[in-house]
């Protein structure tokens, strides 16, 4: 249990940290002109990310048995995030930051697909949960993602229309 509880508390501090950095990002981009978009759905995102990291605890199986392969993968979607937030650099916000001119990050692994970010989140909530045997939990906010991430690169992808020439 301790173990599993470890695991959990050094993703909500990963977490905290890359907020931080988007804070910090976000509120630069800002003052040098850059505009947010969709900020309505910003607080929806929140939620479900607070709401799976509860769940998670919640329903923790006692005793919990970690599967050790799952949490491989995790560490596999950890690197890929630190790539691709290295890749936005002063870019990377949690938030949809733009400015008109500026241009699209085009490198690591936005080489190779447009919201690879998104594709990493997408990974992490099934993969997290499943490393603990919440299988339910993996599906239940897969979906709730699913729908919520549909939703943000539709906004998403509207504001960066213009500087892509759509």
């Amino acid at each position: 249990m301790l173990a599993a509880l470890a695991i959990i508390a050094f993703v909500a501090l990963e977490r905290l940290i890359e907020i931080l950095i988007s804070l910090r990002n976000t509120r630069a981009l800002m003052a040098r002109g850059a505009v947010e978009h969709g900020a309505g759905h910003y607080p929806v995102i929140v939620a479900l990310h607070v709401a799976w990291f509860a769940a998670i605890i919640v329903f923790l199986p006692h005793p919990v048995e970690i599967r050790w392969i799952w949490i491989a993968v995790f560490a596999v979607l950890q690197i890929a995030r630190i790539w691709t937030m290295a890749s936005l650099g002063a870019w990377f916000s949690t938030r949809i930051v733009t400015m008109a001119g500026a241009p699209l990050v085009a490198r690591g692994p936005y080489r190779f697909m447009r919201h690879p970010n998104y594709a990493i989140v997408a990974g992490e909530i099934a993969v997290l949960p499943l490393a603990f045997g919440e299988g339910e939990i993996a599906i239940v906010f897969s979906i709730l993602n699913a729908a919520v991430l549909a939703w943000r690169i539709r906004i998403e992808d509207r504001a960066l229309a213009p500087r892509r020439g759509t």
